[in-house]
């Protein structure tokens, strides 16, 4: 084993995806000898879309396991934290306020032999508080601005989970950067062919140069410029649950005095909802929406006018987006990944957690001596039921609106009719609380039955119980919460506190 020569792997593509899967791919591959040799094709004349600012939490992970300086990586991409998605306006006002409820990444504290979600629902507490509010610990930290770390908080841990706002064309400059110091070669070159032999790429050209490989990555985004040579009607879409297929992106100052918030937020606009996520100094901000009834044109200017007239707007891109995910994701000897492999509407910030699954996949498959189709079939059955999971997810925040106000509110309940499981599961839900087993045996990599709870319950599906607790017991527990909350606020820093403290 020792003298066998190291296997070629060519990333045609750079942006998130292509820097992402090379770097963690060395660190996996080559920490102890040379497996593979790695290089990536990063064209100079096309850039990488670089919206995607967002993270989930477990983001954290794959970047701890790259050996990544924690500290480093969010000076390097305008960096700041995220503990959750902050939704407004997804359902009609209620007694003249805007509908509003926190998605946070933690999971609920215990109860004493009922669980918290009923103890919640059988004592009323919806006239109180919202269901986050009652039982998680970040909401109490983002109504005082606070982040999930505390001064001394050890990289990559904090109080709460937490994911990132961040760059990303800064993102990939930077893992750019590591991977060419760690070994990884980088190539400056536009593809101009791809030669295919039998069912495998031979070879990718760029004008006089010519790369070959046992594997090649395709990072080259909705072109997928490898991976349709090699199978062409290759696409599942999504469209018919998920209508959202643009979008329009607006960078903008911070106002003078406005610190970067510790959370995403996601209001709903006539035809879809925008997000604003606050990086260090500037926000990006974006409307999506569905392209069949609404025009770029006016989709621009109901965003500027949700932001204000007084934004001060550094940049603004129109971008159509191909909702959906490729049938088989694995053809031959090419893997496609990032937006050539699929794409989920950004709803909850899971472009790059799928780069990470896809990477860690191709840690496990590519160890073979020679991966057989059973190997392919194992990476593409299981990389189509990761986008089947989200499609069903992010389907559940549109179809329990009560909203009437515009068609695209009104047909948004009936996108479930295209995801029957949890058309069924919503009617369950109505009698009994969202548990465990009610997605075991899923492909569910981050999103649990707690995080349904908060989607459930933040948008009013409450199920009918009838069950009676002492007012002694509903007290004690949520008072329990409070408790925890008051030493969690104590224990964290103001968010922009800790912000500057990186760039002391």
């Amino acid at each position: 084993m020792d003298t066998q020569k190291p296997k070629s792997l060519v990333i045609v593509g750079g942006g998130s995806a292509g820097w992402m899967t090379a770097a963690y791919l060395n660190r996996l591959f080559n920490r102890e000898r040379q497996n593979f040799d790695i290089t990536v094709i990063e064209s100079p004349d096309i850039g990488i879309i670089g919206v995607g600012e967002a993270t989930v939490h477990s983001v954290r992970f794959f970047l701890a396991a790259m050996g990544l300086d924690e500290e480093e990586l969010l000076r390097e991409t305008n960096g700041t934290l995220k503990t959750g998605i902050f939704f407004r306006n997804w359902m009609k006002p209620r007694g003249g306020k805007t509908h509003e409820y926190f998605h946070p990444f933690e999971q609920q504290r215990l109860g004493r032999g009922i669980d918290i979600s009923s103890a919640w629902m059988v004592a009323g507490r919806d006239a109180v508080e919202r269901y986050d509010e009652g039982v998680s610990l970040s909401a109490t930290l983002i109504r005082a601005g606070h982040g999930p770390k505390g001064p001394n908080s050890p990289a990559y841990q904090g109080v709460v989970p937490y994911g990132y706002h961040i760059d990303a064309t800064m993102l990939a400059r930077f893992l750019r950067r590591k991977a060419v110091e760690a070994g990884v070669k980088h190539v400056e070159a536009t593809i101009t062919d791809v030669q295919v032999k039998g069912d495998n790429i031979a070879a990718v050209i760029a004008g006089k140069q010519r790369f070959e490989g046992a594997f090649f990555l395709d990072c080259t985004g909705f072109r997928g410029l490898l991976i349709d040579k090699l199978k062409a009607d290759n696409w599942n879409s999504f469209t018919d649950a998920l209508p959202c297929n643009k979008a329009v992106a607006i960078q903008r100052e911070l106002a003078a005095g406005e610190t970067p918030k510790p959370y995403t937020t996601a209001t709903a606009l006539s035809n879809g909802w925008a997000w604003q996520i606050d990086l260090t100094g500037r926000q990006g901000s974006g409307y999506v929406y569905d392209g069949n009834r609404l025009s770029s044109d006016a989709a621009e200017a109901e965003l500027r006018d949700f932001l204000g007239p007084q934004s001060q707007v550094l940049k603004c891109t129109h971008l159509n987006m191909k909702v959906g995910c490729r049938e088989e994701f694995w053809v031959g000897n090419c893997i496609a990944t990032g937006l050539a492999g699929g794409f989920i509407e950004p709803l909850e910030s899971t472009g790059l957690h799928l780069i990470n699954l896809a990477a860690g996949l191709m840690g496990t498959h590519l160890l073979a001596d020679s991966p057989t189709r059973a190997s392919r079939d194992s990476f593409n059955r299981l990389m189509r039921g990761f986008y089947q999971d989200l499609k069903q997810f992010i389907v559940l925040h549109y179809c329990l609106t009560d909203r009437d106000d515009s068609d695209f509110w009104r047909a948004a309940p009936a996108t479930v009719k295209e995801v029957p499981w949890l058309e069924a599961q919503l009617e369950v839900w109505r009698h009994k609380v969202c548990e465990f087993h009610d997605l075991a045996g899923s492909f569910s990599t981050t999103f649990s039955d707690e995080n349904y709870r908060y989607i459930l319950y933040g948008m009013q599906h409450y199920p009918k119980l009838n069950f009676c607790m002492s007012d002694v017991a509903v007290e004690g527990l949520f008072a329990g919460v409070r408790n925890m909350s008051k030493q969690a606020l104590a224990a964290t820093m103001p968010h922009d506190a800790y912000l500057q403290k990186l760039r002391v």
